[in-house]
């Protein structure tokens, strides 16, 4: 039977301490893999908690695969790896007081082919174009409702007023102290990451820190990215003339076998929220991979690159947060939760790769201006950062539930299944349809919608056939206005 005492510290969710508690016990041995978990109105009865809270604990203990449910059975520990005695892995829980909100959401999960990504219809670099569409779910572009434009300027007036000296003086290689001492304090707080300032590299986008890694690395490596994944990182590497090699998936993540097989030196991963998925990788593969770092002497690339944007629960531990063995280098960037067109990205280096950074690379001037730096920097230490990720938040939920509730409650619904749509600015919607993906995307193209086609096997909840085609739609871009005509537009073109 689970007994549990609860605290009555409001900033600490009655559902993230059932949560807590379980987790520990699955991680403790103190609960069993394969054990049956009581069911959510036989727990709540027991810990005199509401159906709500145990049903959020379970969701969450879901989303990180700590436990999995069984249709019209019950929920069941999973297969998870115990706490080992060497502390091979740190504990990655934070107490997040103010940043987590508790939503209830269903679980559901998709299988993947291996594709390559040509063939899965996300627009190659050279193939995006400016046209403006009524609607474009390709597109990752901000919506210009929702930047902080005046608070914005008010920090630019004020540095340029008051901060002349330092916003002339050079910055070092790796980014001004300001920036990179609030991005600690950040990740700390809300990603559960304690991180040193000196482990901070700023880079102006992805693409920068990839260059510098690659030369800190070394060129004679085998590099590894998800297939399918996101193509602009194979371009990079390809740009970069080192070896690379697309490692296929399964619905947990990334096979570990074919990191070993094929000898992989170096694996990108979004661990968190795949791209183009939508899947987060379990608790139990996370470990795996972590143990195939260790043991490889490899390196893994977590890609953080919408952690801000779960929308329901709370953030899932990054593995940077569970590694204690310096194999996880860590990648965020700001062009998702402020801009797409501000370039402000950052990487972590563990201690030994910083040194070897110092000691190689350190001649090299960050890309980024100080101007940026500094207003980025006071942005996010006046906590005007964290109000715009929760403004951001809401306004994303409130995009994806209208968009949601357009199809379900159209003629869409009766051929179609949501899929992926509790994490990130995307979700996958599969369609039943006599007519082929280009046919559709041509007539979304006549109606002023773009959209695109991703190839993967079937949702679980489809039986396997000709008819079934995947869309990955993006909302960021979509004003809130014009969801309801985009859907009636969308459907026109897959119906009519």
């Amino acid at each position: 039977m689970l007994s549990y005492s609860f605290t009555d510290d409001r900033g600490f969710p009655l559902y993230e301490q059932l949560y807590q508690f379980i987790r520990d016990d699955i991680l403790n041995g103190n609960i069993r893999e394969y054990t049956k978990l009581p069911s959510k109105r036989s727990l709540s009865e027991q810990l005199s908690v509401s159906i709500t809270t145990v049903e959020n604990a379970y969701n969450q203990l879901m989303s990180e695969g700590y436990i999995e449910s069984v249709p019209k059975v019950g929920y069941y520990v999973a297969n998870v790896p115990k706490k080992q005695s060497g502390n091979d892995f740190k504990d990655s829980y934070i107490h997040n007081p103010g940043f987590l909100e508790s939503y209830s959401h269903k679980q559901e999960s998709i299988e993947i082919s291996s594709s390559k990504p040509e063939s899965m219809g996300i627009p190659s670099h050279n193939a995006l174009k400016s046209r403006e569409y009524f609607a474009d779910f390709t597109s990752n572009a901000s919506d210009p409702e929702t930047f902080p434009f005046t608070t914005w300027a008010k920090i630019n007036r004020e540095l340029l007023s008051n901060n002349q000296t330092q916003l002339m003086r050079n910055s070092p290689s790796n980014g001004l102290i300001e920036l990179r001492s609030t991005i600690s304090r950040y990740l700390h707080d809300f990603r559960g990451i304690a991180v040193s300032p000196e482990n901070i590299i700023i880079g102006a986008g992805t693409e920068t820190l990839f260059s510098i890694l690659i030369q800190l690395l070394g060129y004679d490596l085998i590099y590894g990215t998800e297939d399918p994944g996101y193509e602009k990182i194979a371009l990079t590497l390809n740009a970069n003339n080192v070896k690379t090699v697309k490692i296929p998936m399964d619905i947990y993540g990334i096979m570990i076998s074919e990191l070993q097989d094929r000898k992989v030196n170096i694996i990108h991963s979004t661990p968190s929220h795949h791209f183009p998925t939508g899947i987060t990788m379990p608790i139990r593969r996370r470990y795996e991979l972590l143990n195939w770092a260790n043991k490889s002497s490899g390196y893994i690339i977590e890609d953080d690159y919408d952690s801000e944007f779960r929308l329901s629960g709370r953030p899932i531990p990054s593995l940077m947060s569970i590694d204690n063995n310096e194999r996880v280098i860590y990648m965020n960037t700001f062009t998702k939760s402020l801009a797409s067109t501000i370039r402000i990205s950052y990487m972590i280096l563990p201690d030994h790769l910083m040194s070897l950074y110092n000691e190689r690379l350190s001649f090299y001037s960050c890309p980024v201006s100080n101007f940026e730096q500094l207003t980025l920097a006071k942005f996010m230490s006046d906590d005007h950062y964290e109000k715009h990720i929760n403004r951001m938040r809401t306004a994303s939920r409130k995009k994806r539930n209208l968009l949601i509730k357009a199809i379900k409650n159209g003629p869409l619904n009766k051929i179609s299944e949501i899929s992926e749509e509790q994490s990130g600015l995307h979700f996958i919607l599969t369609v039943q349809s006599k007519k082929s993906k280009d046919e559709i995307i041509e007539e979304c193209k006549k109606r002023d919608i773009n959209i695109v086609s991703i190839k993967l096997s079937e949702p679980l909840m489809y039986h396997s056939n000709d008819f079934t085609i995947h869309f990955m739609i993006n909302y960021s871009s979509i004003p809130i206005e014009r969801i309801d005509e985009a859907v009636n537009r969308l459907t026109a073109s897959i119906l009519g």
